[in-house]
């Protein structure tokens, strides 16, 4: 079972950081502005969907022998809910509206949050 929590972690770690790091940029790099704008805000409800699912399945899998691995695991859960249901769209309806200023800052948090989450699992993989 610690063999299936690793791997399961390391999924959810390994696919936040090819999606923030590799993914997205070279999306921005390589496509023009708007349809990369565009490619970019429709992959992004399955990113938050796989991060939903990969993150449940590893906090599962991990709390046999690490309930506390476990519980960051969760937070990673319980917290990318809002941030798919409330602030993705948030974000688009600033983007929408041509509001630069509060777009930028729901950005940021958006960010703050993917970041947040990538040192979670990597923290969790460091304790397993």
């Amino acid at each position: 079972m610690e063999q299936i929590a690793l791997l399961t972690t390391s999924f959810l770690f390994g696919g936040m950081m090819l999606f923030a790091a590799g993914f997205g940029p070279i999306v921005l790099k390589n496509l023009e502005g708007n349809v990369a704008r565009l490619f970019i805000r429709n992959t992004f409800p399955h990113f938050y969907l796989f991060v939903l699912v990969s993150s449940f399945l590893a906090a599962v899998t991990v709390f046999v022998f690490a309930p506390f691995a476990s519980l960051a695991l969760l937070v990673i859960f319980f917290s990318t809910l809002p941030a798919r249901q409330i602030l993705m769209p948030a974000i688009n309806a600033a983007a929408d509206k041509g509001d630069r200023k509060k777009f930028k800052l729901l950005h940021a948090l958006s960010v703050v949050i993917t970041l947040a989450h990538i040192v979670i699992a990597g923290s969790v993989l460091c304790v397993l």
